[in-house]
């Protein structure tokens, strides 16, 4: 959730690397899963092979799921970044989309109001493209002020509700707050940290899949 990007790689040639990357094909048996995010998706500080997406795939491979984890994050992205990039950033092979955007909104006291419009323009977009979305939320501090928490909180399961779209409440949770589990900026996960994302993402992704399975069947 980065508020910057890496000094090393710059916005443009991400967004160009995200498109390159989206072309990759899957193998014909594995269902393809984009998370559109931030920094904690574009694994900052990590090398790709231990970053969430990676750890994702690895717990879903456990599980018995086959699926292909795209990385579509882009550290310092906001929801506003998001839906700028959304159309080209999620393939159109995409079985299940991961929308895991608002952390930069938070850092950045953007009214939740704004990040919930955005959020609701690019779950739109996800569904006129008939690509199934999961929602992957951040929790708000009490800290930042309890109003504006308590507004921001209440904006995934709204957005849940409205578009019926599967819900994951807190990226960090089991995660933030544990320095084992954190880089040293107390923001981003460390390996071990991206792994427990994972393995906990992954049961909800692989109930997501079945269910879309199950859809398509009847």
């Amino acid at each position: 959730m980065s508020v910057t990007a890496p000094r090393f790689l710059t916005r443009r040639q991400t967004l160009l690397g995200l498109a390159a990357a989206s072309q990759i094909a899957a193998a014909p048996q594995d269902r393809v899963v984009t998370v559109l995010g931030d920094s904690i998706t574009a694994g900052l500080g990590l090398p790709a092979r231990d970053a969430m997406p990676a750890q994702l795939q690895a717990a879903l491979a456990r599980q018995g799921v086959a699926a292909t984890v795209r990385a579509a994050g882009v550290s310092g992205d906001t929801s506003g970044g998001g839906l700028a990039r959304v159309d080209f950033s999620v393939a159109p092979e995409t079985a299940l989309c991961l929308v895991a955007l608002g952390g930069n909104d938070l850092l950045q006291g953007i009214e939740p109001r704004v990040t919930k419009a955005n959020l609701a323009a690019i779950l739109r977009k996800l569904k006129a493209r008939r690509i199934n979305v999961m929602l992957v939320g951040v929790g708000a501090p009490p800290l930042i002020g309890a109003s504006y928490a308590r507004e921001f909180n209440a904006l995934y399961p709204a957005l849940s509700r409205e578009f019926g779209a599967p819900l994951y409440p807190n990226i960090l949770a089991g995660v933030g707050g544990r320095r084992a589990l954190m880089q040293g900026d107390g923001i981003h996960p460390n390996a071990a940290g991206a792994k427990v994302i994972g393995e906990r993402l992954a049961p909800f992704v692989a109930q997501a899949l079945r269910a879309r399975t199950t859809l398509a069947r009847s």
